[in-house]
């Protein structure tokens, strides 16, 4: 199956030294220790990108969600192939990783399949204009538009930082919110979390596949993963109204143990009866079907902390698993 091209990208005006560019590069070089006059040349030289602009904002007919529809664009024969190729390719690297980090190399697998097709989709922004676009320009009609354009500006800081240090990221290209490499991680999360996991001397998300397979373990880690726990057990749901509603309330947080559930008509798997730790009720919508339900851990929670959603994290999840089952011979 040929997959489509995706959109060219339309490149508006530079920002230019505008006032608005002169005070946000003052800014950024206070915060981030960065020379001003170098900040503001990089701020100018940003470009506007109206699509970016378009696409940081909710859908205005938000689609009904379905697990079932949302899994298959992960779970299927190409996708499951590329992972078993990159598996093989990289079985040193995931090794190293779950030694280092406590994490399954089927987990590691799982985010970079899903995030990036295993680096092959890596964005087509520029990062610099993006997130100058969503620093300067971000759309006033977006509900939280204040607190977003404050996130974006500080993300913009610390990417102009790495890109003081490392001048091969001049031309870094990303997604239309900035996100970097292999494992688009955002600027923060590269502060936070990457690591120089092939002893190069620097780190590289776009290029290195080591690299951005220790930085996800590490993440993960960070993030609190507790190595040999489940991420998540198959329920039976016999809870109704409003019981089914209170096991619903904390979200995706683990916060119920097995013997609650089991008390409120949730019937656990085996190995979900005997779990000791706490357990979050997972509910994934099926579009006009019946949810399906699974009893996240705080394993499963810690997948959530890359997104927050819990379909997303099911995704990443069974991908993993269902590329490891390929890779037996």
């Amino acid at each position: 199956m040929k997959r489509p091209k995706p959109p060219k990208v339309v490149v508006g005006k530079a920002f230019g030294n505008s006032a608005a560019v002169k005070a946000l590069a003052s800014e950024l070089a206070k915060q981030h220790d960065m020379p001003v006059a170098w900040v503001q040349q990089q701020l100018a030289s940003a470009r506007l990108l109206p699509q970016v602009q378009q696409m940081i904002l909710p859908a205005a007919a938000p689609s009904a969600k379905n697990w079932a529809a949302y899994r298959a664009r992960f779970i299927e024969p190409q996708r499951i192939e590329a992972g078993v190729q990159f598996w093989r390719k990289h079985e040193a690297e995931l090794l190293r990783a779950e030694k280092t980090y406590g994490v399954p190399a089927r987990y590691i697998v799982g985010i970079l399949g899903v995030e990036t097709y295993f680096g092959q989709h890596q964005g087509q922004f520029k990062v610099l204009d993006a997130l100058t676009t969503l620093s300067l320009a971000f759309p006033k009609e977006h509900k939280q538009a204040s607190e977003r354009e404050a996130f974006f500006k500080n993300e913009l800081g610390l990417f102009l930082q790495q890109r003081l240090k490392n001048p091969s990221m001049k031309n870094q290209l990303g997604s239309y919110a900035g996100a970097i490499g292999w494992p688009q991680f955002m600027p923060s999360s590269i502060a936070k979390f990457a690591v120089d996991f092939d002893n190069d001397g620097r780190v590289d998300l776009a290029k290195s596949s080591a690299d951005a397979i220790g930085s996800v373990a590490h993440y993960f880690q960070a993030y609190g993963w507790q190595t040999g726990m489940p991420t998540h057990f198959d329920v039976d749901m016999k809870a109704q109204g409003a019981a089914l509603d209170a096991l619903l309330a904390p979200d995706i947080v683990p916060s119920w143990t097995a013997a609650h559930l089991a008390a409120q008509q949730v019937v656990l798997s085996e190995a979900g009866r005997t779990f000791a730790g706490p357990l979050a009720l997972v509910e994934l919508f099926n579009g006009t079907d019946a949810p399906s339900y699974v009893a996240g851990t705080e394993n499963f929670f810690v997948v959530t902390r890359y997104n927050r959603s819990s379909y997303y994290a099911l995704a990443v999840i069974e991908l993993g698993e269902v590329i490891e089952k390929a890779l037996a011979p």
